[in-house]
């Protein structure tokens, strides 16, 4: 069964309900429509649009993956400062599709162009022209599939008559759940700020399950303020804070090759200008830019596929960041820590050998271990009051801690993951049926 709004809310299966999650509401300069286009042959919604009535400022990050899709090639050759709009569908990555996909994104954008160049017409004051560069879209799903241009064409029209000017949860919980594939939860974040003396919101919706690794963002999450904030700005708080966050992550170890993150600035807030980076009064809307970023990922390591455990890995006390980066992630990535994580089995050993194919200098005498507050190997031996039992008790939690201390410096990076469950499997080896 396809996932939608209505058996999200009325499912007894699921976790959680909708009184859960934040109260996303309504973000001036940006509307809303969902609507299903039958890629998944049911009448969930698939096809998703982001609507910025007079174009907003935006920055994006895209996968380091040397295969990309189709509609990152697009978004990559638009040049526009202003996008008025991002359009998503879900069930086919349009990867691997060559000149039949990239033709594709090239006539919806101009079918969305000129049907939404119409509706300035009819319903705004100053209407203004939209034009092909001024539409971006996101792609997520199969990869080497035929993209299905015709059924989405079909459902423009659809698509842009449902455009809701207001939002308020119910609306944002459709978008995140029209962008989901094997996720079993939307995810949704919000936040709110001051620039200045200007309140701010931040809102963010995300989609990710598998084939979630950094090197960039590792999924697919778009964040939406009212603030009013140069490209440049935006270029460079969206990179500055994915690094402890999107890229802090990992589901699998596999990267996607449609990964992309996109901030989406409407400028109606009608804040005082922003010059920089450093600019003081910011400093609100960065901490709340990274709070947004982060819930949003740990929503997605929280959702992994088959996931039953979330796991932190916090590397401390190591010379550089990036080593300790290198040792998290060793770590993180590692098959057989995912099982022993999966079933519940104290196995420190499997620790110990993702430290040391890190391909990190590391000091033995110095090197301490931790499963949350109880001690496993201190400054290179086993701790002399270490319990198997309680280490097992422990591993029975649904969210552990590893804390790896390196001992030869001041620098740390903590790790986001999962556990790998038989579910795991079955997901990703039934994943196109």
């Amino acid at each position: 069964m396809g996932i939608n709004i209505s058996n999200f809310l009325f499912s007894k299966s699921k976790n959680r309900q909708m009184s859960e999650f934040q109260d996303l509401d309504h973000l001036d300069g940006l509307s809303i429509s969902t609507v299903s286009a039958n890629l998944y042959n049911s009448e969930r919604d698939d096809l998703v649009m982001f609507y910025f009535r007079e174009g907003a400022n935006f920055a994006s990050v895209y996968t380091r993956s040397k295969i990309i899709s189709e509609n990152i090639k697009w978004n990559l050759n638009q040049k526009s400062k202003k996008i008025f709009s991002l359009v998503i569908n879900t069930r086919n990555a349009n990867c691997f599709t060559g000149e039949q996909g990239y033709r594709s994104m090239q006539n919806i954008a101009k079918i969305v162009s000129e049907e939404l160049t119409k509706k300035q017409k009819e319903d705004e004051d100053i209407p203004e022209k939209i034009k092909s560069k001024n539409i971006i879209f996101g792609c997520t799903g199969t990869i080497g599939e035929k993209f299905p241009f015709e059924k989405i064409k079909s459902k423009i029209t659809d698509l842009i008559k449902n455009i809701k000017y207001t939002q308020n949860k119910y609306i944002w919980m459709k978008a995140a759940l029209g962008i989901m594939t094997t996720d079993t939860q939307p995810k949704v974040a919000m936040e709110e700020c001051l620039i200045g003396t200007t309140s701010i919101k931040i809102y963010g919706i995300a989609k990710g399950s598998g084939m979630i690794c950094p090197d960039m963002a590792t999924t697919l999450a778009y964040v939406f303020t009212d603030a009013d904030i140069p490209n440049d700005v935006l270029k460079k708080l969206l990179k500055k804070n994915i690094e402890n966050t999107f890229n802090a992550i990992s589901c699998d170890g596999d990267t996607s090759t449609n990964d992309m993150i996109s901030i989406f600035s409407t400028g109606k807030a009608k804040n005082s200008f922003v010059k920089s980076i450093t600019d003081k009064k910011i400093k609100s809307f960065d901490e709340s830019l990274n709070k947004v970023l982060l819930n949003l990922a740990k929503r997605v390591v929280a959702d992994g596929e088959g996931a039953s455990k979330f796991v932190t890995i916090n590397v401390t006390n190591s010379k550089t960041e990036n080593d300790a980066k290198k040792i998290a992630f060793s770590i993180a990535n590692s098959p057989l820590v995912k099982t022993a994580l999966a079933g519940e089995d104290p196995n420190w050993g499997r620790i110990i050998m993702a430290i040391g194919k890190s391909d990190v200098e590391i000091n033995l005498n110095k090197l301490s271990l931790k499963f949350g507050d109880l001690n496993i190997v201190s400054k290179g031996k086993i701790y002399n009051q270490y319990s198997e039992i309680d280490a097992a008790n422990y591993m029975k939690n649904s969210s552990i801690d590893i804390e790896v201390n390196i001992g030869n410096g001041n620098k740390n990076f903590k790790v986001y993951t999962m556990d790998f469950t038989k579910k795991y499997i079955e997901i990703n080896s039934d994943y196109r049926s």
